[in-house]
């Protein structure tokens, strides 16, 4: 008979998950932080080129319609904070199809949080305090890394002014990919992947920064103080090799946002994937004016993972993808 129904993670490793959830609830509760919870489905999906919303067809009120379930809870959240809630945290179930491994998983849980007033500064200090809760003890000292830097020192080349074709042949040649049709960013995200995330966060938090433009999501952009060139305002945490955080200066912008989401399908019609319905509440929601702040969203299945010292996210969760 087949064992299959078997939880991945064991009952002990479920307690201890729900004891370090209840320390996440309680550093939120200490700052003042209010809980929400959203809808897991919405009729707007993530645009992003590199996510692959999952969708379902609902009978609703006016009928069948296509519903997207949520790549993060971003998009509710944001509607919140129009409509006065000040700073607010949930752990979402989320979806990102395709995302099997050892630190994925098509559904998981994404700790979001969101801070009015915030600097870049000021949520980055307040993410590795979470982190350092949640493993119980200080992670090391804390790094601040130039994305542009990294490439320069594991690479040699510049991931601003490289030629197209010399960073399709340095991804092609150290991804074990043919990459010459894909495109500056598709290069970058394999190469940051592949040869620099490795190596971050081993001896205390690294913190990378002053992203390309081109990446900016849903985060505003500035010139970089010190070669002048636009960058996303946007930070990502690692430790121990593996990618927790990735924290916004919010785009409050609706003509910037809704430029961005156009160009964002444009780009997935360009590489033959399939459109997403744009959120058009959210852009209603930026309209009537979003107060300026940070915002971050973290894996919370990866963190735990770190905490417990397992080797994969379905060592953390009840049922993985692969048994659910």
């Amino acid at each position: 008979m087949t064992t299959d129904w078997r939880p991945t993670a064991s009952i002990e490793t479920l307690r201890e998950r729900a004891r370090l959830l209840a320390e996440v609830r309680t550093f939120f509760a200490e700052r003042d932080v209010l809980e929400v919870e959203t809808p897991v489905l919405g009729h707007g999906g993530s645009t992003d080129v590199h996510l692959a919303s999952l969708s379902l067809l609902a009978t609703t009120p006016a009928g069948r319609a296509r519903l997207w379930l949520q790549t993060s809870p971003e998009f509710h959240m944001k509607r919140l904070l129009v409509a006065g809630s000040g700073p607010i945290f949930q752990l979402a179930r989320s979806f990102r199809d395709g995302e099997v491994g050892s630190r994925h998983n098509i559904e998981f849980t994404m700790l979001e949080w969101y801070r009015p007033g915030f600097s870049l500064d000021e949520l980055i200090g307040e993410t590795t305090a979470l982190i350092h809760a949640v493993l119980g003890r200080d992670s090391g000292p804390l790094r601040r890394r130039r994305y542009r830097e990294l490439f320069r020192e594991a690479l040699q080349l510049d991931p601003f002014a490289v030629e197209l074709d010399v960073l399709r042949s340095t991804a092609s040649e150290r991804g074990g990919l043919d990459m010459n049709d894909a495109g500056r960013d598709g290069c970058l995200d394999l190469l940051m992947s592949l040869v620099i995330e490795p190596h971050l966060g081993r001896e205390g938090p690294d913190v990378v920064v002053d992203y390309p433009a081109s990446q900016a999501a849903l985060a505003r952009c500035h010139r970089d103080e010190e070669d002048g060139e636009w960058v996303a305002s946007r930070f990502e945490v690692y430790l121990d090799g593996l990618e927790l955080a990735n924290g916004y200066d919010e785009l409050t912008d609706v003509d910037e946002q809704l430029a961005r989401f156009t160009e964002d399908n444009a780009a997935r019609r360009q590489l033959g994937m399939s459109g997403v319905d744009i959120d058009r509440r959210l852009l209603a929601a930026l309209a009537h004016g979003m107060p300026a702040g940070s915002g971050v969203a973290l894996g919370m299945d990866r963190l735990i993972q770190l905490a417990l010292g397992k080797a994969s996210v379905a060592e953390v969760m009840a049922f993985s993808t692969l048994n659910c």
